[in-house]
């Protein structure tokens, strides 16, 4: 078997992007969270611990009144704050009697501004539940009643879906589209509205707290809405239009509900039927049979046999089967409606001709015996009786509904990988190139960043020095052709492949200016690509990153966007750029960093430890696991260290995360929410043949201190919680924190023609006191440096 990559090289990469797609157009753990000695209030065992002293009498310990040292109490309070406990930090300096002592005002200071910060969230919150529930209000009312006619307009409500360009946890591309993981990607630009009145009641129900939010759901209007929304979404489904039914219904439901298995088992049922009837068609970059070309059954059975030596836990063969037979039940559903005679789907010249009824109907009656032979399998079902069923559905399609079956063979295999884990996937002979370029983050194509605003192509970003740049293209210019090709019901997806080509070749685009009548062509020529991961938290005027974010303390800050093979190398310069500056303190921040290769995660991690383990890759039992070491050399110095992580932060960003904050190195405070919880190593083997690949899950990592990154999929299977790497300082952000703070970025992110015109306005920039206003989690993460800072010995204000 060839494997590329093997432990050095595995892949880290999650599914979940960031809010718009970085188009490069050029395209963990459970942490050990520093409790110090856990008993009592933080702040009573403080006063004990340094007031504690020894009687003269024998074995008896015995508290006294004299007061503590000064340096004894601030570093405790540091403690406490560095574990979150800002209470318990501000009761021990009250209790102190040292208030008037400089670090214990500098403390008090630090905590004063937390508190400002949790109290302006906290009356936002607040306002912000108020007026959603006037809004609901209103919709109860009887010049509302028609609360579920999309529209009705829902007050000041901004109708949020899923994909929608300032959420970025979710992915706004078509649904014609899938990635290599088979994951259904919903393209909301096209979906129907959304009722204003389900907006309402999601919105009120995250500004909620547990209480509010229970009131809420017990409302019988809210009830009956949520009823008639699931009564709807089954109307839709009847109709063939499974990904408007969840885009506009169950998606909501989901949310305003999380808890509710029926919800989230159904949501999943609808994003599997979207698939397959997406499959089946043609989109504007690929036709239906482009999509399978080249696809072989050997391709999957070689897949097979390298899952039972490699993949790293057991397989449930039977598991895989009653999968496959599944999914082969719902094409034939999914034919019968979306593509029959009663079908509302549009018929296009080429559109596809489905079975007949009669025949869908052979298929269906063949596929509810073979479940039943599954199910009376004897134990001991292993690879050969898979295989065997894999046959029998391929035999049986020949005989009956007669797919092509390559598509047939894609199809099964898709939904036999399913019971492994969502990260082992074949890559098809067609996604191979796209894959290649996600995972090394290099591309040929003109250097820009595209998001799809209000329904247009637009440019975001240009990247430096890259032929976009220098043609003239500019950030917000909308582009209504691609090469004669309209743009407007163009996915991003299908964008990017049209404008990205092999080097040195052309692309026109037709392009309009927001502040100019007419439209110009631009054709520019193709270059390689490289897209940057290390980034600062803002751009200057001439487009260079800055990286100080608070001149006063020295405290610098660094975005790493992914883990590519640069990207190590980047931050190594961006590093002594900042310590020649007399950086004093290090924000990285990892937020909706869904990872990369676990060779650059050791590089990193490798730059602020002297030595030890950084990370254990355990393979399957049996084979030899893999030690990643730090070495002494080329490290940096000791200075405080914060790193931000949120849901978004995944692979690669919890084993750096993970390992600089375990307790082997205790090298850095970890601020804001748990990480999205991957816990595995993928490898990539060539193995299948024909050109297809297999990424599969070749290992788990383990931390420093031997604890296992435990996946979210496990830990939700046992009812925990406990997936991922947690944060000291927990900070979790609202829909509409995150909002803010991804617009605000956005601006400080985007780089403009250096030369505009007077008639275009620049582009507004922000201070890094505005930054941080609008970034909780950051301005948190800053109070935390500043507290490791006055531990040091090292904060402005300490004399």
């Amino acid at each position: 078997m060839s494997e590329r990559a093997g432990s050095r090289r595995g892949s880290c990469t999650a599914c979940a992007k960031a809010t718009f797609v970085v188009l490069s157009l050029c395209a963990s753990v459970l942490i050990v969270l520093c409790w110090f000695s856990c008993y009592g209030t933080s702040a009573e065992r403080a006063s004990v611990e340094i007031s504690r002293s020894v009687s003269a009498e024998p074995n008896v310990v015995t508290t006294k009144k004299p007061s503590p040292s000064k340096s004894a109490v601030a570093k405790t309070v540091c403690e406490l704050i560095c574990q979150g406990k800002f209470s318990d930090a501000n009761e021990l300096i009250q209790k102190s009697g040292q208030i008037e002592q400089p670090q214990l005002q500098r403390l008090a200071e630090i905590v004063k501004e937390y508190q400002s910060i949790q109290e302006r969230r906290e009356s936002s919150r607040k306002a912000a539940f108020k007026e959603q529930l006037a809004e609901l209000e209103k919709l109860k009312s009887p010049a509302g009643s028609d609360v579920n006619d999309p529209n009705v307009k829902a007050g000041s409500v901004a109708s949020k879906r899923p994909g929608d360009a300032n959420d970025p946890n979710t992915k706004a591309i078509s649904a014609a589209s899938k990635e290599p993981n088979g994951e259904i990607l919903v393209d909301v630009n096209n979906a129907s509205p959304v009722p204003p009145v389900l907006v309402v009641i999601a919105r009120a129900s995250e500004f909620a707290d547990q209480d509010q939010k229970s009131q809420l759901l017990a409302d019988p209007f809210v009830k009956q809405t949520l009823q008639d929304t699931a009564d709807k979404a089954s109307k839709l489904e009847s109709k063939g239009k499974w990904l408007d039914a969840y885009a506009t219904a169950f998606y909501w439901l989901r949310a305003i509900d999380p808890n509710n298995k029926g919800y989230s088992e159904y949501s999943d049922e609808l994003l599997e039927k979207a698939g397959i009837a997406v499959f089946f068609q043609d989109s504007p970059c690929e036709t239906r049979q482009e999509r399978y070309e080249g696809v072989k059954k050997d391709m999957f059975v070689r897949s097979v046999d390298a899952l039972s030596l490699h993949y790293v836990n057991s397989i449930d063969y039977a598991e895989m089967a009653r999968k496959s037979v599944k999914r082969a039940k719902l094409l034939a559903d999914v034919l019968a409606t979306a593509f029959g005679q009663d079908s509302q789907s549009p018929k296009a010249e080429n559109a596809f001709i489905p079975p007949t009824h009669e025949k869908l109907a052979v298929w269906s009656a063949a596929m509810a015996a073979l479940s039943d032979q599954i199910g009376q399998s004897p134990e001991g079902f292993g690879k050969n009786e898979f295989l065997g069923v894999f046959d029998k559905l391929l035999a049986l399609n020949t005989a009956t509904i007669e797919l092509p079956e390559p598509a047939m063979i894609v199809q099964l295999a898709e939904a036999a990988l399913t019971p492994l884990d969502p990260y082992t996937v074949i890559v098809w002979p067609k996604q191979v190139d796209d894959f290649e370029k996600m995972m090394t983050n290099e591309f040929t194509g003109i250097g820009i960043e595209i998001s799809k605003s209000k329904g247009l192509l637009t440019v975001s970003s240009l990247l430096p020095d890259t032929p976009a740049y220098k043609s003239g293209l500019d950030a917000g210019d909308i582009i209504e052709q691609v090469d004669g090709i309209p743009t407007k019901d163009m996915s991003l997806i299908c964008a990017v492949k049209k404008i990205t080509g092999p080097k040195s070749t052309k692309v026109t685009l037709t392009i309009k200016r927001p502040d100019e009548d007419k439209t110009k062509l631009m054709t520019i020529t193709r270059a390689k690509i490289v897209v940057p991961t290390v980034r600062g938290w803002k751009r200057d005027e001439s487009g260079k990153w800055r990286y100080m974010i608070d001149g006063t303390d020295q405290i610098g800050y660094v975005r790493v966007t992914s883990f590519s093979g640069e990207t190590a190398s980047d931050l190594e310069t961006v590093l002594k750029q900042l310590e020649a500056g007399g950086l004093k303190g290090l924000v990285l921040d990892f937020r909706l960093n869904s990872g990369g290769l676990l060779d650059s995660a050791v590089q990193v991690t490798d730059k602020f430890i002297r030595e030890g383990l950084i990370v254990r890759t355990q393979p399957k039992v049996g084979l030899i696991p893999t030690f990643e070491m730090a070495h002494k050399s080329d490290t940096h110095p000791d200075y405080p260290l914060v790193i931000l992580i949120d849901s978004g932060s995944a692979s690669a960003s919890e084993i750096v995360a993970g390992a600089l904050a375990d307790p082997k190195h205790n090298r850095a405070v970890l601020v804001g929410e748990r990480t999205h919880g991957k816990g595995s190593v993928q490898g990539v083997t060539h193995y299948p043949g024909g050109s297809a690949q297999l990424k599969y899950t070749m290992a788990y990592y383990h931390l420093p201190s031997g604890q296992r990154v435990k996946s979210r999929e496990e830990a939700e299977k046992q009812g925990k919680k406990d997936w991922g790497v947690a944060p000291h300082v927990e900070v979790e952000l609202r829909s509409d924190e995150m909002k803010t703070m991804i617009d605000l970025q956005r601006d400080n992110d985007v780089l403009v023609q250096a030369e505009r015109n007077q008639t275009r306005p620049t582009r507004n920039r922000h201070t890094s006191e505005e930054t941080l206003k609008a970034d909780p989690q950051l301005a948190v993460a800053v109070l935390v440096l500043k507290t490791k800072l006055i531990e040091a010995g090292l904060g402005s204000s300490v004399k």
